[in-house]
């Protein structure tokens, strides 16, 4: 058991490696393991591409010429991070290339909630004769997926909530000057958060105050969508928020009109049930991911509502004794970290 939980861990830490490029699809990272050494591995390719377990394959056929490498198959234990695809999507199913393949073991992390898959890629597996076991380090693997499960199982995109505040809990000046309160390694980092989800959201004076670019510009990696709060449309079409380098969506409560990077969406009642109305829009975009960044009278709406996931708070040295409050959130502290100067708090809403 011990082998098999390192396998898995293997498979998530290849998994991570699509962080960004692979939704709406889960991240998924799989190991091929022939007489107790790896022969092949992968994890999942770019939204369209190939699955993990096709590359890990594919790994293998490298490596060893596919005539020795189908043969050694039979053999040999496949670990996967989350249940093969059974069903043909932008690519065949995955399920069904084990089986063809006549694997020994297939040793799965955890079950797919997606309804065209949901145990249907066990069975197939199962059902051609092939050993199986299910749950190797099941809960790291579906954290691993947390967006992906977020979305499948309740219609709507991970919430990520995110800020900087003082640390006597200021989170803006009151006069609505545009002040940093995190370092420059913070705010690389948030960079780094931003190319790895789908969409960040600010609200209408977030955008006139600071006019953000919202874009992933201090790391490689692509640009979220922008998603713009913006009622009354107050936010000048020449904002750093609607240049090229991504798509903006804009959630209104007066036009609707698409066009190639700007997308008004206007909406009926538009306070009424606002962050609810809004993921809902973004999941049938397939959003899976979002991070709120503010401004704090945004960020205070999706707690209030409860409709979050996950709470990154940066709290700096700085003393300020006067501002704007910063948002309050009850949540289960997962992590605390040094960023330079700034202490990094990470919670988990666990009632989500």
């Amino acid at each position: 058991m011990l082998q098999d939980e390192w396998y898995m861990q293997r498979c998530l830490d290849l998994a991570v490696l699509g962080a960004g490029t692979v939704s709406p699809n889960p991240m998924v990272g799989a190991v091929i393991v022939y007489r107790d050494r790896i022969i092949g591995e992968g994890y999942t390719s770019p939204y369209g591409g190939p699955h993990a377990e096709v590359n890990a394959v594919s790994d293998a056929f490298k490596r060893y010429g596919e005539a020795d490498a189908k043969v050694m198959f039979t053999e040999a234990v496949i670990y996967v991070s989350l249940e093969p695809c059974a069903h043909h999507g932008k690519t065949p199913p995955c399920a069904d290339m084990l089986v063809r393949y006549a694997f020994a073991r297939v040793v799965i992390g955890c079950l797919d909630p997606f309804a065209k898959v949901n145990g249907l890629g066990l069975k197939k597996i199962q059902y051609a004769g092939i050993n199986t076991t299910v749950g190797v380090l099941e809960e790291a693997c579906k954290h691993s997926n947390r967006r992906f499960f977020t979305r499948i199982n309740q219609q709507r995109p991970y919430v990520i909530l995110k800020w900087a505040e003082t640390a006597d809990g200021y989170f803006a000046p009151q006069d609505a000057e545009q002040l940093w309160i995190s370092n420059a390694a913070s705010k690389q980092l948030v960079h780094k958060w931003r190319s790895e989800e789908d969409a960040i959201l600010v609200g209408t004076s977030t955008a006139l105050v600071d006019n953000p670019a919202l874009t992933a510009r201090l790391w490689k990696g692509k640009n979220p969508k922008r998603i713009l709060i913006d009622r009354d449309l107050k936010v000048p079409a020449s904002a750093a928020i609607f240049d090229e380098a991504a798509e903006t969506i804009v959630f209104n409560a007066h036009e609707t009109l698409w066009t190639t990077n700007k997308k008004l969406i206007a909406l009926e009642n538009f306070p009424l049930y606002l962050p609810q109305n809004i993921l809902y829009q973004l999941y049938l975009m397939d959003i899976q991911s979002i991070i709120v960044e503010g401004g704090a009278r945004t960020l205070q709406a999706f707690i209030d509502a409860g409709i979050w996931d996950e709470a990154r708070v940066f709290v700096a040295d700085a003393i300020w004794q006067n501002g704007i409050p910063s948002p309050k959130v009850n949540g289960q502290l997962l992590t605390t970290q040094r960023v330079g100067r700034d202490s990094l708090r990470i919670l988990m809403n666990k009632t989500a």
